[in-house]
């Protein structure tokens, strides 16, 4: 029977779970220990933001044997009411050492050795964590598993796409109080309180990163969180932010001006539409995610402006949690990933001029068919909005 609070049928977490065994198969390794909140959320049904400060794991083996949940036994109540898992175990993060609870478990499983699959990258694994794991398991030979287990979420089933079109609708409240409120003389602090309370007032859940806004010459710092700052004529202003229904993820982006721009805001604003547009016209399913950025900065570099591209041109949304949004699927040169039909993912031009304090984003949240690329979320490569 499925759980409460539980965002999905218990047939398709387990199709997820099966994938994820059949993993553990391909790449030859005997037991998965899955730590990220996004894993855990994913494959068992748990959803927690916990994980940061509380170590948990879902825990299971290359065999038959039932995946299994440990966690803080003050946080068992999170995963009654949400996982479809049946063996949850509580450790008490005074009285109990969570290595140890981890080694007995995989003992209690058969495992007293061999390779286990881990996210090595994930922020629920700090250094000290994973020392202590180490040396609890010091038979045991860990093999990270991010990018594994982060490719099977990739392609989005219709339910995952009707709840990131729903958080499409939060941030599209988002982008509306943006544009209502964002006037000269209006306080840094005050436009992202306009925009959180949209969020939040439209049916938003918390997001994984804070609502990223700023104005005039810190417009040229894109993952600035609002200040104390006045907005002044002719400031940029730009802010991105997230929509989120069951941890689904829709990101919007504006970037506008208040009062009148100046030539030089102007040049910069409509340089980033020009490299927008080339890199989505590269977008096609079998696309290299190289082969897109590369597109993206060859107006740029025709422009001379390819340095000010600090960002990647695009990444893989989803399910998230603090303190990121992003999936592995990374749109940018140095990764040997392909373009699928059925991804969802965040493209923006993102262009700074440290020096000159000026800075634009423009894109949005897309979803890829074979048919064609459709913008769920964001304003795109529309025209400068003189507010």
């Amino acid at each position: 029977m499925s759980a409460l609070f539980s965002a999905f049928s218990d047939q398709e977490f387990q199709a997820r779970f099966n994938k994820a065994r059949d993993l553990l198969r391909q790449e030859s390794l005997d037991a998965f220990v899955i730590v990220a909140p996004e894993h855990l959320y994913y494959f068992g049904g748990y959803d927690s933001w916990v994980s940061v400060n509380s170590p948990q794991a879902l825990v299971f083996t290359a065999g038959e044997d039932e995946p299994t949940l440990i966690l803080r036994d003050v946080d068992l109540t999170l995963a009654t009411e949400t996982s479809w898992l049946t063996d949850i175990r509580t450790y008490n993060m005074v009285l109990e050492d969570y290595p140890s609870c981890v080694k007995e478990l995989l003992q209690q499983k058969g495992l007293t050795g061999g390779k286990i699959g881990i996210e090595r990258q994930s922020y629920a694994l700090p250094f000290s964590l994973g020392q202590a794991l180490g040396n609890a398991l010091g038979n045991y030979e860990f093999v990270d598993a991010t990018n594994l287990l982060g490719a099977l979420r990739l392609i989005k089933s219709p339910q995952e796409l009707a709840y990131i079109n729903k958080a499409a609708s939060y941030a599209s409240a988002g982008l509306k109080a943006l544009q209502k409120h964002a006037k000269v003389g209006v306080n840094e602090m005050a436009l992202g309180t306009e925009i959180d309370y949209a969020l939040r007032k439209s049916g938003s859940d918390y997001p994984a990163i804070p609502t990223e806004l700023t104005s005039g010459t810190r417009s040229a710092g894109c993952h600035g969180t609002p200040r104390n700052r006045i907005i002044q004529d002719g400031d940029l202003v730009h802010a991105e932010f997230a929509g989120v229904e069951q941890r689904y993820h829709a990101v919007a982006f504006q970037t506008l001006v208040c009062g009148e721009p100046s030539p030089e805001a102007k040049e910069l604003y409509n340089a980033g539409l020009v490299s927008l547009h080339a890199g989505i016209s590269a977008i096609k399913p079998g696309a290299s995610v190289a082969s897109v950025e590369e597109a993206s900065l060859l107006p740029l570099k025709a422009l001379g402006l390819e340095s000010a591209a600090m960002m990647r041109f695009g990444y893989g949304i989803g399910i998230a949690y603090p303190p990121i949004w992003l999936e592995t699927l990374q749109i940018a040169r140095g990764f040997d990933q392909s373009l699928e039909s059925g991804m969802v993912f965040v493209l923006h031009s993102c262009l700074e001029l440290p020096k000159q304090g000026l800075g634009v984003i423009q894109g949005g949240t897309y979803h890829l068919t074979e048919d064609e690329l459709a913008m769920i979320v964001g304003t795109g490569d529309c025209d400068l909005l003189i507010n």
